[in-house]
């Protein structure tokens, strides 16, 4: 588990269901933690560290997903840790944990605000005390930010589309951009997403 700033921190772990590399996407995902206000608020979890509990110790927790295929570890959160878990009210149905729905710009446990991320059923998570922007699927850090495979795209959508639908992400003042999927872009952050 690594610290990226003061109350926020990230690890990786394999992911069960990984299969291969034309996935488009590499075999370890990543998870955050954001410590703030009493609460411990967990993003995308999987697998989560044993740190963990001691960091959730005495404070409430959270699960926050940004895409319900990102449901990881929640039931294991909600039984080890006690966590209430968030979730796109658009991707309810699809998950099997028990979750408390959220629309793009709701404000979530610990501060995190809800942003767009394209699709219903996907969100991106904006932390202001860091100014961080998590990302689920909408944004892979494998080879340096960049959109997902075409073949990951719903609905017909375009890449153009996603782009356009991205840019008012662009107004946040970006420090750092914390994908799930990747390595997190801890320097120049605003110019890689753009």
């Amino acid at each position: 588990m690594q610290e990226l700033r003061q109350g926020l921190w990230t690890w990786t772990a394999r992911h069960p269901e990984w299969v291969t590399p034309e996935d488009g996407w590499g075999p370890e995902v990543r998870s955050y933690a954001r410590e703030a206000d009493g609460a411990l608020i967990l993003i995308d979890p999987l697998a989560p560290p044993t740190l963990v509990d001691e960091l959730a110790s005495g404070r409430q927790t959270a699960v926050v997903l940004t895409v319900p295929a990102h449901e990881r570890s929640a039931a294991e959160c909600v039984e080890r840790l006690g966590a209430r878990v968030f979730a796109p009210a658009r991707g309810l149905g699809d998950l099997s944990t028990a979750a408390t729905g959220y629309d793009v710009g709701d404000v979530l446990p610990g501060g995190v605000e809800t942003c767009t991320g394209f699709w219903p059923s996907e969100a991106t998570l904006w932390i202001a005390a860091h100014r961080a922007l998590v990302t689920g699927d909408v944004l892979l850090g494998e080879e340096g930010l960049s959109i997902p495979p075409d073949d990951w795209l719903e609905d017909g959508a375009t890449p153009e589309e996603l782009r356009e639908g991205l840019r008012p992400l662009l107004d946040l003042p970006l420090e750092l951009v914390l994908p799930t999927h990747g390595d997190p872009v801890l320097a120049d952050a605003r110019a890689q997403l753009a």
